[in-house]
Protein backbone atom coordinates (compact mmCIF):
# COMPACT_ATOMS: atom_id res chain seq x y z
CA UNK A 1 0.00 0.00 0.00
CA UNK A 2 2.55 2.39 0.79
CA UNK A 3 4.54 1.36 -2.34
CA UNK A 4 1.36 2.55 -4.66
CA UNK A 5 0.79 6.12 -2.62
CA UNK A 6 4.84 6.96 -3.29
CA UNK A 7 4.06 6.12 -7.47
CA UNK A 8 0.65 8.22 -6.74
CA UNK A 9 2.62 10.33 -5.31
CA UNK A 10 5.54 10.61 -7.16
CA UNK A 11 2.83 10.57 -10.62
CA UNK A 12 1.61 13.71 -8.83
CA UNK A 13 4.58 15.25 -8.68
CA UNK A 14 5.89 14.70 -12.03
CA UNK A 15 2.61 16.06 -13.13
CA UNK A 16 2.77 19.30 -11.36
CA UNK A 17 6.45 19.83 -12.33
CA UNK A 18 5.60 19.40 -16.21
CA UNK A 19 2.58 21.90 -15.59
CA UNK A 20 4.59 24.26 -14.12
CA UNK A 21 7.07 23.76 -17.00
CA UNK A 22 4.42 23.78 -19.96
CA UNK A 23 3.03 26.83 -18.31
CA UNK A 24 6.73 28.86 -17.53
CA UNK A 25 7.33 28.27 -21.35
CA UNK A 26 3.91 29.29 -22.38
CA UNK A 27 4.82 32.65 -20.82
CA UNK A 28 7.71 33.28 -21.80
CA UNK A 29 6.30 32.15 -25.54
CA UNK A 30 3.32 35.28 -24.89
CA UNK A 31 3.27 37.87 -27.14
CA UNK A 32 0.98 40.77 -27.67
CA UNK A 33 -0.53 42.77 -30.86
CA UNK A 34 0.41 46.06 -31.84
CA UNK A 35 -2.28 48.55 -31.19
CA UNK A 36 -4.69 46.00 -29.71
CA UNK A 37 -2.49 44.70 -27.20
CA UNK A 38 -4.21 40.88 -27.03
CA UNK A 39 -1.92 38.28 -25.45
CA UNK A 40 -0.84 35.58 -28.05
CA UNK A 41 1.27 32.53 -27.92
CA UNK A 42 3.77 32.53 -30.00
CA UNK A 43 6.06 29.57 -29.27
CA UNK A 44 8.07 30.02 -32.85
CA UNK A 45 10.65 31.71 -33.44
CA UNK A 46 9.93 34.70 -36.42
CA UNK A 47 12.72 33.70 -38.49
CA UNK A 48 11.55 29.46 -38.25
CA UNK A 49 8.07 30.92 -39.79
CA UNK A 50 9.82 33.15 -42.05
CA UNK A 51 11.66 30.48 -43.28
CA UNK A 52 8.85 27.70 -43.51
CA UNK A 53 6.95 30.43 -45.62
CA UNK A 54 8.93 31.70 -47.81
CA UNK A 55 9.72 28.64 -50.01
CA UNK A 56 5.78 27.90 -50.14
CA UNK A 57 5.28 31.69 -51.46
CA UNK A 58 8.12 31.47 -54.04
CA UNK A 59 6.67 28.13 -55.13
CA UNK A 60 3.00 29.50 -55.39
CA UNK A 61 4.69 32.16 -57.27
CA UNK A 62 6.77 30.23 -60.00
CA UNK A 63 3.52 28.34 -60.82
CA UNK A 64 1.04 31.43 -60.88
CA UNK A 65 0.20 33.81 -63.92
CA UNK A 66 1.27 37.40 -61.94
CA UNK A 67 0.55 40.27 -63.64
CA UNK A 68 2.85 42.62 -64.25
CA UNK A 69 3.25 46.43 -65.46
CA UNK A 70 -0.39 47.05 -65.75
CA UNK A 71 -2.32 49.82 -64.23
CA UNK A 72 -3.89 47.26 -61.84
CA UNK A 73 -0.82 45.55 -61.00
CA UNK A 74 0.55 49.03 -59.83
CA UNK A 75 -2.10 49.96 -58.55
CA UNK A 76 -1.72 47.13 -55.77
CA UNK A 77 1.98 48.14 -55.45
CA UNK A 78 1.47 51.76 -54.73
CA UNK A 79 -1.39 51.05 -52.30
CA UNK A 80 0.16 48.19 -50.88
CA UNK A 81 3.66 50.33 -50.38
CA UNK A 82 2.17 53.13 -49.04
CA UNK A 83 0.00 51.14 -46.33
CA UNK A 84 3.13 49.25 -45.72
CA UNK A 85 5.49 52.76 -45.32
CA UNK A 86 2.49 53.96 -42.71
CA UNK A 87 2.94 50.87 -40.86
CA UNK A 88 6.60 51.07 -40.47
CA UNK A 89 6.09 54.67 -39.88
CA UNK A 90 4.40 54.17 -36.70
CA UNK A 91 5.76 51.10 -35.46
CA UNK A 92 9.43 53.63 -35.22
CA UNK A 93 7.28 56.09 -33.81
CA UNK A 94 5.58 53.78 -31.04
CA UNK A 95 8.50 51.28 -29.92
CA UNK A 96 7.96 48.69 -32.02
CA UNK A 97 11.02 49.32 -34.50
CA UNK A 98 12.80 45.93 -33.55
CA UNK A 99 10.30 44.12 -35.51
CA UNK A 100 10.55 45.71 -38.46
CA UNK A 101 13.24 43.42 -39.31
CA UNK A 102 10.80 41.16 -39.76
CA UNK A 103 9.45 42.35 -42.56
CA UNK A 104 10.17 41.75 -46.46
CA UNK A 105 6.70 43.61 -48.39
CA UNK A 106 6.15 42.37 -51.33
CA UNK A 107 2.86 43.02 -53.30
CA UNK A 108 1.51 40.77 -56.52
CA UNK A 109 -1.34 40.70 -58.84
CA UNK A 110 -2.36 36.96 -60.50
CA UNK A 111 -4.36 36.57 -63.02
CA UNK A 112 -7.62 34.89 -61.57
CA UNK A 113 -11.17 34.52 -61.45
CA UNK A 114 -11.15 33.89 -57.39
CA UNK A 115 -11.89 36.55 -55.40
CA UNK A 116 -9.24 36.42 -53.09
CA UNK A 117 -5.96 37.33 -51.44
CA UNK A 118 -3.60 35.79 -48.85
CA UNK A 119 -0.87 36.90 -47.02
CA UNK A 120 2.58 34.65 -45.82
CA UNK A 121 4.44 35.82 -43.03
CA UNK A 122 6.81 38.66 -43.76
CA UNK A 123 4.60 40.73 -45.88
CA UNK A 124 3.89 38.72 -48.60
CA UNK A 125 1.10 39.43 -49.64
CA UNK A 126 -1.17 38.19 -53.37
CA UNK A 127 -4.10 39.89 -54.52
CA UNK A 128 -6.05 37.65 -57.23
CA UNK A 129 -7.68 39.74 -60.53
CA UNK A 130 -10.98 38.43 -59.38
CA UNK A 131 -11.26 40.90 -56.31
CA UNK A 132 -11.02 44.01 -58.74
CA UNK A 133 -14.40 44.51 -59.88
CA UNK A 134 -15.41 44.96 -56.05
CA UNK A 135 -12.55 47.42 -54.90
CA UNK A 136 -13.02 49.48 -58.06
CA UNK A 137 -10.31 52.14 -56.53
CA UNK A 138 -7.28 52.34 -54.31
CA UNK A 139 -9.75 53.25 -51.18
CA UNK A 140 -11.35 49.59 -51.85
CA UNK A 141 -7.63 48.06 -53.01
CA UNK A 142 -6.53 49.84 -49.19
CA UNK A 143 -9.21 47.75 -47.38
CA UNK A 144 -8.07 44.38 -48.84
CA UNK A 145 -4.33 45.49 -48.56
CA UNK A 146 -4.46 46.92 -44.91
CA UNK A 147 -6.66 43.87 -43.98
CA UNK A 148 -3.66 41.34 -45.29
CA UNK A 149 -1.54 43.57 -43.99
CA UNK A 150 -2.68 43.41 -40.77
CA UNK A 151 -2.34 39.81 -40.83
CA UNK A 152 1.43 40.10 -41.07
CA UNK A 153 1.97 42.71 -38.30
CA UNK A 154 -0.46 40.41 -35.83
CA UNK A 155 1.71 37.31 -36.69
CA UNK A 156 -1.46 35.59 -37.04
CA UNK A 157 0.47 33.01 -38.93
CA UNK A 158 3.38 32.01 -36.20
CA UNK A 159 0.00 31.79 -33.82
CA UNK A 160 -2.04 29.27 -35.49
CA UNK A 161 1.44 27.08 -36.09
CA UNK A 162 2.01 27.72 -31.93
CA UNK A 163 -1.45 26.91 -31.20
CA UNK A 164 -1.01 23.35 -33.29
CA UNK A 165 1.90 22.24 -31.49
CA UNK A 166 0.50 23.42 -28.08
CA UNK A 167 -2.40 21.12 -28.96
CA UNK A 168 -0.32 18.00 -30.81
CA UNK A 169 2.27 18.00 -28.33
CA UNK A 170 1.38 19.34 -25.34
CA UNK A 171 4.43 18.30 -22.13
CA UNK A 172 6.76 17.42 -25.16
CA UNK A 173 6.86 20.90 -25.62
CA UNK A 174 8.84 21.55 -22.89
CA UNK A 175 10.97 18.76 -23.44
CA UNK A 176 12.59 20.29 -26.02
CA UNK A 177 10.42 19.55 -29.25
CA UNK A 178 11.00 23.13 -29.77
CA UNK A 179 15.03 22.90 -30.25
CA UNK A 180 14.38 20.30 -32.84
CA UNK A 181 12.18 22.61 -35.92
CA UNK A 182 10.95 19.15 -37.08
CA UNK A 183 7.32 19.33 -35.73
CA UNK A 184 7.41 23.34 -36.72
CA UNK A 185 7.48 22.38 -40.35
CA UNK A 186 5.14 19.52 -40.05
CA UNK A 187 2.42 21.84 -38.75
CA UNK A 188 3.53 24.88 -40.64
CA UNK A 189 3.61 22.78 -43.78
CA UNK A 190 -0.34 22.23 -42.95
CA UNK A 191 -0.70 25.61 -42.24
CA UNK A 192 0.74 27.01 -45.60
CA UNK A 193 -0.60 24.15 -47.69
CA UNK A 194 1.06 23.45 -51.06
CA UNK A 195 2.55 25.96 -52.71
CA UNK A 196 1.00 25.63 -56.20
CA UNK A 197 -2.48 25.29 -54.71
CA UNK A 198 -4.57 28.60 -55.07
CA UNK A 199 -5.59 29.65 -51.63
CA UNK A 200 -1.59 28.96 -50.12
CA UNK A 201 -2.91 29.37 -46.33
CA UNK A 202 -5.82 27.52 -44.54
CA UNK A 203 -8.41 29.97 -43.09
CA UNK A 204 -7.78 32.14 -40.49
CA UNK A 205 -10.22 31.79 -37.52
CA UNK A 206 -13.05 34.38 -37.26
CA UNK A 207 -11.17 35.97 -34.49
CA UNK A 208 -8.26 36.61 -36.27
CA UNK A 209 -10.23 37.64 -39.75
CA UNK A 210 -12.53 40.18 -37.08
CA UNK A 211 -8.62 41.20 -35.94
CA UNK A 212 -7.37 41.59 -38.95
CA UNK A 213 -11.03 43.82 -39.86
CA UNK A 214 -9.90 46.26 -37.25
CA UNK A 215 -6.34 46.61 -37.80
CA UNK A 216 -6.60 46.80 -41.05
CA UNK A 217 -9.20 50.10 -40.98
CA UNK A 218 -6.63 52.02 -38.47
CA UNK A 219 -3.50 50.66 -41.16
CA UNK A 220 -5.62 52.06 -44.50
CA UNK A 221 -6.28 54.63 -42.51
CA UNK A 222 -2.71 55.90 -41.22
CA UNK A 223 -1.84 55.86 -45.30
CA UNK A 224 -4.56 58.61 -45.52
CA UNK A 225 -7.32 56.37 -47.14
CA UNK A 226 -11.06 56.98 -45.85
CA UNK A 227 -11.67 53.79 -43.61
CA UNK A 228 -15.52 54.70 -44.30
CA UNK A 229 -15.45 52.90 -47.75
CA UNK A 230 -14.91 49.62 -46.09
CA UNK A 231 -18.50 49.01 -44.97
CA UNK A 232 -19.82 49.68 -48.80
CA UNK A 233 -16.74 47.05 -49.77
CA UNK A 234 -17.77 44.52 -47.41
CA UNK A 235 -21.39 44.68 -48.49
CA UNK A 236 -20.11 44.46 -52.32
CA UNK A 237 -18.54 41.02 -51.09
CA UNK A 238 -21.66 39.60 -49.24
CA UNK A 239 -23.48 40.30 -52.69
CA UNK A 240 -21.18 38.89 -54.83
CA UNK A 241 -20.87 35.75 -52.20
CA UNK A 242 -24.45 34.93 -52.03
CA UNK A 243 -25.62 33.09 -49.12
CA UNK A 244 -22.37 31.94 -46.99
CA UNK A 245 -23.92 30.20 -44.67
CA UNK A 246 -24.46 30.88 -40.81
CA UNK A 247 -21.18 31.45 -39.14
CA UNK A 248 -20.56 29.04 -37.02
CA UNK A 249 -20.40 26.80 -40.44
CA UNK A 250 -16.90 29.02 -41.55
CA UNK A 251 -13.76 30.28 -40.19
CA UNK A 252 -14.43 33.81 -41.40
CA UNK A 253 -17.09 35.93 -39.95
CA UNK A 254 -20.63 36.15 -41.00
CA UNK A 255 -20.86 39.39 -43.24
CA UNK A 256 -23.92 41.05 -41.33
CA UNK A 257 -22.01 40.33 -38.28
CA UNK A 258 -18.26 41.57 -39.84
CA UNK A 259 -20.08 44.73 -41.38
CA UNK A 260 -21.42 45.70 -37.75
CA UNK A 261 -17.79 45.18 -36.57
CA UNK A 262 -16.47 47.41 -39.11
CA UNK A 263 -18.88 50.04 -37.81
CA UNK A 264 -17.49 49.58 -33.99
CA UNK A 265 -14.85 50.40 -34.80
CA UNK A 266 -14.56 53.04 -37.35
CA UNK A 267 -14.27 55.72 -34.75
CA UNK A 268 -11.34 54.57 -33.55
CA UNK A 269 -9.93 54.23 -37.23
CA UNK A 270 -11.24 57.82 -37.97
CA UNK A 271 -8.65 58.98 -35.49
CA UNK A 272 -5.93 57.83 -37.56
CA UNK A 273 -7.08 58.84 -40.80
CA UNK A 274 -7.56 62.58 -39.32
CA UNK A 275 -4.29 62.18 -37.84
CA UNK A 276 -2.65 61.41 -41.26
CA UNK A 277 -3.37 65.16 -41.81
CA UNK A 278 -6.73 64.31 -44.25
CA UNK A 279 -8.81 67.20 -44.67
CA UNK A 280 -13.06 65.42 -44.02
Amino acid sequence: MTTIKLKKQTYKTIKYTLFISVLALILQACGSVPILGRKQLLLVPDQEVLTLSLQQYQDFLHGAPVVKNTPHARQVETVGRRIAAAVETFFRNNGYESELKNFSWEFNLVKSGDVNAFCMPGGKIVVYEGLLPITRDENGLAIVLGHEVAHAVAKHANERISQQMALQYGGQIAGGLLGNNAAAQQIGGMVFGIGSQLGVMLPYSRKHEYEADELGLIFMAMAGYDPRTAVDFWTRMAQAGGNSGPEIMSTHPNDQNRIAKIKEHMPEALKYYEGAGVQN
